[in-house]
């Protein structure tokens, strides 16, 4: 990271970003035309190359997006459902291949036949109405099942603006250091992978000398096969913006950002909406209920990339940067997004504040186990017979959740891949031995992760699975480490020979790959990837052991 572009990047602050404008130029013809960009660097006080550099990565803003009109998705959930073959040749038929590009998971995990068009998001059966989805461009609602086993945290009715806001109102009248005390005794821990615990986050922000502290909310975390994030922007905006208000407050920080996938384009909408009615009702901007607390939201709609669910990649991007992973120390609590104090949480974390606030942090903390507290949302694809968003107190057997919740699967299936493409690959006959917390996924050589659920049929080569691992990682990392750029593209072309010529991988050769990308790598996506696919060598070593040399 360059910290004089940092600075250089807040000079506008975040009423007005490079990035955003870089998408503003995209809109009409799909990538910001040369003379736009000069036209920005020159205002923004940026060379050439870090303004093509940005452009360049991301695959809504580059030159390869051009002209493009539609996408179809290429996420994990919708390569093991089989669906988008026949979807883009039914889009063939009302597109020219050119037109045709892809996106990387919209969240439609649970119907599959995923595709992008025009702004919104289609499935299931939308394609057999693509004739007046084109000429009406009208939306096609999707639906699946919400349902909680255990103590609804985050999937309970929205009771009403003012007596939802009424949590905030009596939060703002006690001392900060009682609500630290609540969040602490609560032990809630970052609910995008990592398992942080989100009060050190808080407490070192607001502990950071400093004029100006933000709040990001991670709305980019991307994981194929999860849409639980999708879910909570859509259907609870509010805990989200809530929570999101009670961690400034708690950070002293004044501005909240919302950086929000664009593959995601009815959350952007159900968010805007929300920030609205906070405005009609003066739930924010300044003094809010009298308190002497003020703050401001700002949305910025991303241009897809996956990385820009790590939280320094993220930070770079806002300023307008490529979004590069930055080498921490200094975390950003300390120095984030313009260099300033930032404390950076992903949906489903922030929006446990409100519940957490208006029960008790103890109460919150009698849900689940000792170490991982509280409950956890889980996505369910397409393979369920009731896919959907189920919630579910942390300590719950895997087995409750596939057979009760999720009602068993529709077809034989001999892998769940649990917690994105950096989770844990986890055989069926493990099914039994796992409850839904970190420690348990972890002890079992796995990881729980965002917790969405994609499943391996037993007729879908497991070779080639880990090969799409590969390639995503490959198409998705930032560059800046050798391990993960290099490493995900020889181990994506390694598995690709072996799976359509007579080569043999050498085992250790590919031992050797995987460590490297282990310890090597910057951050969890190159540093990630090793895990599923180690997984993947012990517990189908008979289906995959013919295309080894040794």
């Amino acid at each position: 990271m360059s910290k004089n572009l940092s600075y250089l990047a807040g000079r506008k602050g975040a009423a007005k970003t490079l990035f955003e404008d870089l998408g503003i130029a995209a809109g009409e013809t799909g990538t910001p035309s040369v003379e736009r960009m000069e036209e920005l660097r020159r205002e923004f006080l940026v060379g050439k190359a870090n303004v093509y550099g940005a452009v360049t990565f991301y695959d809504f803003l580059k030159p390869e997006n051009q002209g493009k009109k539609v996408y179809v998705c290429n996420g994990s959930a919708c390569l093991c459902a089989g669906t988008q073959p026949a979807l883009k040749e039914k889009l063939q038929a009302h597109f020219a291949g050119h037109e045709i590009g892809e996106m990387c998971c919209l969240g439609r995990c649970h119907e599959n036949s995923s595709f992008h068009y025009d702004g919104k998001n289609y499935s299931g059966n939308a394609i057999d109405e693509i004739d007046a989805i084109k000429k009406n461009k009208t939306p096609v609602a999707d639906s699946y099942a919400v349902a909680s086993k255990g103590t609804p945290v985050l999937t309970h009715p929205f009771p009403g603006i003012e007596t939802c806001y009424a949590i905030l109102k009596k939060f703002l009248q006690q001392p900060v250091e009682e609500s630290f005390a609540e969040l602490k005794a609560s032990g809630l821990r970052g609910r995008g992978g990592a398992g942080f615990p989100m009060a050190i986050k808080l407490e070192s922000c607001r502990n950071t000398n400093a004029e100006q502290r933000f709040v990001v909310c991670n709305a980019d975390e991307g994981d194929p096969g999860a849409y639980s994030d999708r879910y909570l922007l859509e259907h609870q905006p509010h805990a989200v913006l809530m929570g999101m208000m009670m961690a400034g407050y708690l950070a002293n920080a004044t501005m909240g950002i919302i950086y929000i996938r664009a593959e995601y384009p009815e959350a952007l909408v159900a968010i805007e909406n929300a920030i609205g009615t906070l405005k009609q009702n003066h739930y924010i901007g300044e003094n809010i209920f009298d308190s002497g607390f003020t703050f401001h939201f700002k949305i910025i709609k991303a241009q897809g990339a996956y990385i820009c669910g790590e939280e320094t990649a993220l930070l770079s991007s806002i300023e307008g940067q490529r979004p590069e992973v930055r080498v921490r120390p200094p975390y950003p609590a300390q120095q984030g997004l313009f260099n300033l104090p930032t404390v950076v949480n992903n949906v489903e974390t922030l929006a446990n504040l409100p519940w957490i606030m208006q029960h008790g942090g103890k109460t919150f903390a009698s849900i689940g186990t000792d170490k991982s507290t509280g409950t956890k949302l889980l996505s369910l694809d397409g393979w369920f017979n009731r896919p959907g968003i189920y919630e579910v107190d942390m300590g719950t057997p895997l087995d409750t959740v596939i057979h009760e919740l999720g009602g068993g699967f529709r077809e034989p299936v001999k892998a769940l891949h649990i917690g994105g493409p950096l989770g844990g690959l986890v055989p069926v006959s493990k099914i039994n031995d796992l409850t839904i917390d970190f420690e348990s996924f972890s002890s079992q050589g796995f990881l729980l992760g965002h917790a969405s659920i994609v499943c391996i049929p037993e007729n879908f080569p497991m070779l080639l699975y880990i090969e799409h691992l590969f390639e995503f990682t490959a198409h998705e990392s930032c560059g800046k480490c050798f391990p993960c750029r290099l490493g995900s593209t020889r181990g994506k072309e390694m598995l690709h020979k072996a799976r359509t010529s007579d080569y043999k991988i050498d085992r250790k050769l590919l031992d050797d790959l995987l460590e490297t990308l282990e310890i090597g790598s910057l951050c969890m996506l190159g540093g990630g990837l090793p895990l599923p696919v180690k997984n993947a060598l012990h517990y189908f070593e008979d289906e995959l052991k013919s295309y080894f040399s040794n």
